[in-house]
């Protein structure tokens, strides 16, 4: 009964670390930027070489004990056969060929061995550059939903580290553990060929080993978490630290941040401390467990009363294999606790990339009843999409994820070419949410826009780039105000004649003209250097060098003083009539000459009309 019990513990036991490996490796080929294709030929190297290293050690022994009785060649049918076909006729000469051949042999197999190592590497960098790119194209494409749960410090850690960290800890521990448990493989059968008590003794001798490596299995993946957590809140502190740098110096809490990223490296160290005192175990456990197998083995030997000089032949050919079997046995329980311990990191990664996967599926395939009619405009039409009437928001509808009210309920409105509208409400209306909409940055669950009688979901490109967007807070390059009003252009394919239009609509030539370099100035990160004025007319000239037809402004004044927000609003005035504008505004007197007024409330639209009829008469009521 205790019997059949520990037996099926033990298969439970094994099913479990199968599932778990299987599980493990699949996350590994998914993430994997390279075809899977590509480890083809490095486990076919493994291999070779493996088979190379067992020939050459299993051929030590016979030479050995040949050479110390030549006699033993009239006895070796094979050997007696290649002495015979070689036409020496010295044995003595025959074996001195047959030695060199054999070092010959191993040079070969250590040549070969240095470059499937060097693969190795190669591979995994290779792997690992690729990986970045495709996380951070990933992170730049993923639909904008992703961002309402992710910080950046999390985003960033992932593409410096935790891709280090799988390149480190996940493929080269996964394939050099491969090639090392080919290696062992092969020794183990060439030991068991060779003396089939000495491999009974060895794995009763490390049995223990086993056992000691299994009670660590949850410490190991516990210390990687840790490690990684510790090391993004630490990203996370220095971004809070030096972002708020004014504040951070005004207030005095530089003690704060020091004291809290004090104590994530110090967490940090002790774990990953932890998991480096851990891998310096196996080798020393190996080696001592090694010198009691060959010191017990010899010892059973004489107690059995067996013929020492029997076992001479054996020990030598364990003796070579050992030399291989200590750092390739040591390698694969070292390369295993780097598996356990980056588990965490290769969770996020796969994690990561498959919320992104799934969140454009569900963004470019709508399937639901609710979506029906969004999946039928998704089909993209590549005729041109021309704004000359009007844009019109159809029965929009929108909840975010994990929310439980809609924050655009059934909302409808309509904007002529070349109008300005004014979007109004109290906080929690929906003006953000019908923003990032029409931006194109949320996608509704019910509802349209059209440009024209045309979806925008079918032209979702072309729609954008007639959109021009200046948000409350501009992010500013640590680069000069050419690169900063150019967004995102490369240098040679700057246009001079659009960057002088943009910079002349948003007002900013008197500031270029009092600066010695010009546009050629560093603004500093941030625009740490510049007045909240001067970066708010970067950022309606960098909306304005793409020449949209649409500009966007979402609580773009908001953060000024009463002088500079005039100033501003001069410079988006101008604009009346050239283009048709969306503001959402803070201050309502900043508003005056837009053509129509739209007040929200609950996702949906209340009262519309112009600034008297809206604005004023609920004042004066």
């Amino acid at each position: 009964m205790i019997e059949s019990f520990s037996t099926y513990e033990r298969s439970r036991s094994g099913k479990f670390i199968l599932t778990y490996m299987i599980k493990y490796l699949s996350k590994v080929l998914y993430i994997l930027p390279e075809s899977h294709l590509g480890l083809i030929p490095l486990i076919f190297s493994f291999i070779s070489v493996s088979v190379l290293e067992v020939f050459g050690i299993g051929i030590i022994g016979p030479f050995i004990g040949i050479a110390s009785n030549l006699s033993l060649i009239d006895t070796n049918p094979k050997i007696y056969w290649i002495y015979n076909q070689s036409g020496i006729s010295s044995k003595s000469h025959f074996m001195a060929i047959l030695g060199l051949g054999t070092i010959v042999l191993f040079c070969i197999k250590s040549f070969l061995s240095w470059r499937v190592q060097t693969s190795v590497f190669k591979f995994t960098y290779k792997q690992k550059g690729k990986l970045t790119d495709r996380l951070l194209k990933a992170y730049l494409n993923a639909p904008y939903t992703f961002y309402l749960s992710k910080n950046s410090s999390h985003i960033i850690q992932n593409i410096i580290t935790e891709t280090k960290q799988f390149a480190n800890g996940v493929l080269i521990p996964l394939l050099t553990s491969t090639s090392n448990m080919i290696v062992v493989s092969f020794l183990f059968l060439l030991l068991l060929f060779t003396n089939t008590l000495t491999i009974i003794i060895l794995l009763v001798i490390i049995f223990p080993l086993f056992i000691f490596f299994n009670s660590f299995k949850g410490k190991l993946s516990r210390w990687g978490k840790e490690a990684s957590q510790a090391e993004q809140e630490t990203i996370r502190l220095i971004n809070h630290g030096m972002g708020g740098i004014k504040e951070t110096k005004v207030i005095g809490c530089e003690s704060y941040f020091e004291s809290k990223a004090a104590a994530e490296s110090k967490q940090y160290a002790v774990s990953v401390s932890k998991f480096f005192a851990y891998k310096l175990a196996p080798r020393v456990m190996i080696e001592a467990l090694l010198i009691i197998f060959l010191v017990g083995l010899v010892s059973i030997f004489l107690l059995l009363g067996e013929d020492i000089q029997q076992l001479t032949a054996t020990l030598s050919i364990f003796a070579l294999a050992s030399i291989r079997l200590i750092p390739a046995t040591s390698n694969i329980t070292t390369g295993i606790s780097s598996l356990k311990n980056s588990s965490y990191a290769l969770d996020k990664l796969y994690l990561d990339l498959k919320e992104i996967e799934k969140l454009e599926a569900e963004q470019f395939s709508q399937s639901g009843k609710e979506n029906a009619e969004l999946s039928r405009s998704m089909n993209i039409d590549n005729s041109k999409l021309e704004f000359t009437r009007q844009i019109a928001l159809e029965s929009l509808n929108y909840t975010y994820p994990n929310a439980r009210d809609k924050a655009l309920n059934n909302l409808s409105l309509t904007i002529k070419k070349g109008e300005s509208i004014d979007l109004i409400g109290k906080s929690g209306a929906g003006k953000t949410t019908i923003v990032e909409v029409i931006l194109g940055l949320l996608t509704p669950q019910q509802g349209d826009i059209k440009v024209d009688g045309k979806s925008i979901y079918q032209h979702p490109k072309q729609w954008q780039q007639l959109l021009g967007y200046i948000p409350q807070s501009i992010f500013l390059l640590d680069d000069s105000i050419e690169k900063n009003v150019a967004f995102g252009v490369l240098d040679g394919a700057i246009d001079r004649a659009k960057l002088d239009r943009a910079i002349k609509a948003a007002q900013l030539e008197e500031l270029i003209t009092q600066l010695p370099q010009g546009t050629k100035t560093i603004v500093g990160e941030r625009g740490v250097l510049l007045s909240g004025g001067q970066r708010q007319r970067i950022g309606i000239a960098r909306a304005l060098y793409h020449e949209p037809e649409i500009l966007v402004l979402d609580e773009a004044t908001a953060a000024l003083d009463n002088e500079t927000e005039s100033s501003v609003t001069e410079a988006i005035k101008s604009l009346a009539g050239t283009k048709t504008t969306i503001i959402i505004a803070h201050r309502l007197t900043t508003v005056e000459h837009c053509d129509r007024i739209y007040e929200m409330k609950a996702g949906g639209i209340i009262n519309q009309g112009s600034y008297q009829e809206v604005v004023l008469s609920r004042n004066l009521n």
